[in-house]
């Protein structure tokens, strides 16, 4: 690695702690998640970290790639559990609101309904070295000596604005850093690991994670969320018209360059036992959490979906000898029973998106500077609209 580069490590060590359910983790900057602007989407209450870590055995693991005056980029991985995933894979789902993207893996997650590796979010042109990174990573895991096919689930946004993406700069040794690292504690949000170097509605945007839990009487389960947010719009907070009041939005005027491209990658977790089937019926909600924040799923814009279960009734496992089972028996939570898991998923998200805007720093790199949502501003706009 060359001297001028500087690698930050943004894993455990810059996570703030949080001491409630729900309860915001402050900056010292004084960037603040949603909720310490009132700003608490749904009705559903979230978990103790308000986080996709929230779901029992997830694990996060972030690092963040400075390098000069032009470079902002990373990865972030979400890991499923604290086992295998290859030899414990767990069922899984893929939905495409806009298929302006490059999601290494969708046919065979698509076809088997089933993860074996963990989820990276990185660069876009940064993707198939994430990809063989991870690869590698895996083939080293034990009991993986006979392994000879590995399907990697990689994930991207483009951070070009912010970060000299042409140089590739995303490493094998970065990956596996963010691989080792992760944790099922409280997550970093705004400008870290894949969310370093993105914009979302013209501000600085990143990576937001939030959560909810649905009450007993309905299951009791867990639904987080992970976003990396790079995509545009016109921003709404819990229906105000931020966007617009800021002055900052697609379309704003008949010239304008700024469409609402970009790109979103979301993450849903969840602790209920669903088949890849309801995953995807579950996937699908998430758009709309999206659609609440104010994006139209532009024709630049790759808005993708990944969920999956980490319950242990539908695992799918390998033998000893590394075969399928013939035959599985599972159970799990039935069609009509899916309805609070919706809810849950919608809120999450919405709120998730939040967090990546609010907790973003400003940003100068690659000759521009992007700038963080100005959240006294926000603060005046929800009291204009009565929040």
């Amino acid at each position: 690695m060359k001297s001028s580069r500087l690698l930050l490590t943004v894993a455990l060590a810059l996570m703030s702690s949080v001491a409630t359910p729900g309860k915001a983790q402050q900056t010292p900057d004084g960037r603040v998640r949603a909720r310490d602007l009132g700003v608490a989407p749904g009705i559903f209450r979230p978990g103790t970290l308000n986080g996709i870590t929230d779901v029992s055995g997830v694990r996060v693991g972030q690092v963040t790639v400075v390098e000069g005056d032009s470079v902002r980029t990373g990865v972030t991985a979400i890991l499923p559990h604290d086992g295998n995933p290859y030899l414990d894979r767990v069922p899984a789902a893929v939905v495409v609101g806009n298929g302006f993207g490059k999601l290494v893996g969708t046919t065979q997650l698509r076809e088997l309904g089933e993860l074996e590796t963990p989820i990276l979010l990185t660069c876009t042109l940064c993707v198939w070295r994430a990809a063989d990174a991870m690869v590698g990573w895996m083939l080293e895991r034990p009991g993986m000596a006979d392994v000879r096919s590995i399907n990697p689930v990689v994930g991207e946004t483009n951070d070009g604005t912010l970060n000299a993406i042409r140089s590739r700069p995303v490493t094998a040794t970065h990956v596996r850093q963010a691989l080792e690292s992760a944790s099922t504690g409280p997550v970093a949000e705004g400008s870290v690991g894949a969310g370093a170097g993105t914009v979302a509605f013209g501000w600085k945007g990143g990576v937001g994670t939030s959560s909810r839990v649905v009450p007993a009487s309905l299951g009791g389960w867990t639904v987080g969320v992970l976003v990396q947010s790079n995509f545009g719009g016109v921003l709404q907070v819990l229906g105000a018209p931020v966007g617009k009041e800021l002055g900052q939005y697609a379309f704003r005027n008949a010239v304008s360059d700024e469409r609402g491209d970009g790109s979103i990658m979301i993450v849903v977790a969840t602790d209920a036992p669903l088949s890849d089937r309801n995953l995807e019926r579950l996937a699908s909600r998430a758009l709309m959490g999206l659609g609440r924040t104010g994006s139209s799923a532009s024709n630049g814009s790759g808005d993708y979906v990944l969920a999956f279960s980490t319950s242990p009734d539908v695992r799918r496992r390998l033998d000893a000898r590394g075969n399928m089972e013939r035959t599985r028996q599972t159970s799990e939570v039935t069609n009509d029973e899916m309805s609070p898991l919706f809810q849950a998923v919608v809120e999450a998200t919405e709120e998730a998106i939040y967090n990546s805007l609010f907790m973003a720093t400003t940003v100068t790199s690659n000759g521009r500077t992007v700038n963080a949502i100005p959240l006294d501003r926000v603060r005046a706009v929800l009291k204009k609209y009565g929040y």
